[in-house]
Parts: structure tokens; sequence; C-alpha cells
């Protein structure tokens, strides 16, 4: 499955994980998700720089990796962040990767010169020792990607698309990290899968950072307006049986991706069915 490359990244990783808002992740699940043979978990939804959440979960479990997906360079503070890395590092080594974005003005009216804002955030991280490899930049335009390839391990793209992923890798050469999220909706009915995949989706097109995104990757104006046109939906929140929702992550591995995250929609209620047949259909375990 995936790339032939067997990137160090692939190794430490896995080539698939379980992206997943931090208010749903518990103990059991991912103790669930290490089972069935995931690599890592990343935790969405701006985690505080406490890191609470990362260590309980690294807690549980004997050797999932944990990443944030990601931490929010506005609303986390720099020196905490560095302080909360060394702890878990000390307890956990190795299993710990910090994904780290700028957010979108749209949620965060303080934000400005964002470029800027993370050279300064990554400052902060370089003083307080936390190494370039233990850091991952959520770059979706072309200056953070090159801020990406410069001072950090790679890219954790959101809501992009395999070509785009073919992008990230060419712009960051051979040994970055590209781990791009993957929105699935495990239904094989056309029209109740568009359903809950536009009740997802239809938030993020209000947000500028992401439809431009959408824009580079090829998609039109009439694409992105309203609610989305249902070709921009299928491929950016891939529905169907398994074998449909494996061939997205295999289209971003095939396109030079060492990771893809998989967030499984709607995310209410137990996303594990999805995820056991996801895994079997990937030979995960």
């Amino acid at each position: 499955m995936g790339t032939a490359r067997g990137s160090d990244w692939q190794r430490r990783l896995g080539e698939v994980g379980v992206w997943r808002h931090g208010d749903h992740l518990d103990a059991a699940l991912v103790r669930s998700i290490e089972a069935l043979g995931y690599g890592t978990v990343w935790i969405g939804g701006s985690p505080p720089s406490d890191l609470r959440l990362a260590e309980a979960l690294l807690d549980a479990t004997e050797r999932l990796q944990v990443a944030t997906g990601i931490v929010n360079i506005w609303n986390s503070d720099a020196a905490e962040l560095a302080e909360s890395y060394h702890r878990i590092e000390a307890r956990h080594p190795g299993r710990l990767l910090l994904g780290i974005g700028s957010g979108h003005r749209e949620a965060t009216p303080e934000r400005a010169r964002p470029i800027e804002a993370m050279g300064r955030y990554l400052d902060v991280l370089d003083e307080g020792g936390v190494p370039v490899r233990a850091r991952v930049l959520s770059a979706l335009g072309p200056r953070m990607l090159a801020l990406a390839a410069e001072r950090s391990a790679g890219t954790h793209p959101y809501l992009t698309i395999p070509p785009q992923t073919a992008e990230e890798r060419e712009a960051l050469g051979p040994d970055a990290l590209v781990a791009p999220e993957q929105t699935v909706v495990l239904d094989p009915d056309p029209s109740s899968a568009r359903r809950s995949g536009r009740a997802f989706l239809t938030r993020y097109l209000g947000m500028e950072n992401y439809t431009r995104t959408m824009l580079r990757g090829g998609f039109t104006p009439q694409d992105v307006a309203g609610e989305g046109s249902d070709a921009l939906l299928d491929r950016i929140v891939v529905h169907g049986d398994a074998p449909a929702l494996a061939a997205a992550v295999r289209a971003h591995l095939d396109a030079g991706a060492d990771h893809v995250c998989v967030q499984v929609q709607p995310a209410s209620g137990d996303i594990v069915p999805a995820l056991r047949a996801l895994a079997a259909e990937l030979h995960l375990t």
C-alpha cells in the first residue's frame, strides 16, 4: 500500500492515522484506534499548550503516536508549549509530534501577518529547545510552506486533495514530512453521504484561507460558493464504501504523502465501525 519510499516518518507515524477533535477523544477510543493498527492520533480543535490531553492519551496507549492538529499560535503560549513538550518527551520519548498553525482570520480577529507571527512563535520554541523535527506546520499557502521547509519537519495540511499533496512533496523535497488530513464518510448512498459531508464542510467554505486553497487546487469560484458543489464535496469529503475510502487514502500516499490522517464524519457517535472497516481494507493490522 502507498508509496515505496518507506520513509522514517512512515515507520514512526504509520502510513495512516486518525484525526479527531480533542473534545471527542478519550482513553478508550485511542486504545481501540491503536488496536486497529492506526499509527497516530491527531488532536484537532486547537489543543491548549499545556498538552494535558496528549499526555493522557499517551499514558493510555503503548506505542501510538500522538500529534496536535493543530496548536493555534494565537491562543497557545509558545513557552508553555515548549515546557509541555519536554515534560511529555521525558515520559514518552519519541511519541509526540507538535502540529502548529496560524488558524484563520474569521475565528481569530487578531490574526495579522501570520508568517511573521509564526516565525516569532518558532523562535520561542527554538529558545525552549524544541527540536525542528519535533514540529510540523499546517501550511496551506506557498509562503507558509516555505517556512515549514526551513523551520519544521514538514507540513500537515487540512482539506486538500492528492494533486496538492504532490505539489507539497515537490516543494519540500524527499525527506520532509507530508501528512495531509482526509475527511471520509462511510456511506454508500451518495445522497445521505453528501448530506453528512455538507454538514461538516459548509462552515469551512466561509473561511478565506480554505477557499483560497481550494481554488489553488483547481476548483472554481462556483465550486466553493454557498454550500459547495457536489464536485468539490466529493473530492474533499470522500464518501462511499470502505474500498472507496481506502482508495482516497492511497491516492495521497501515491502522490507523495508519508502519512494520511482520516477524519470520520459524522463526528458524533461511534466512529470505530468506520475505522474498523477502513483498517481492514488497508490491511493495517
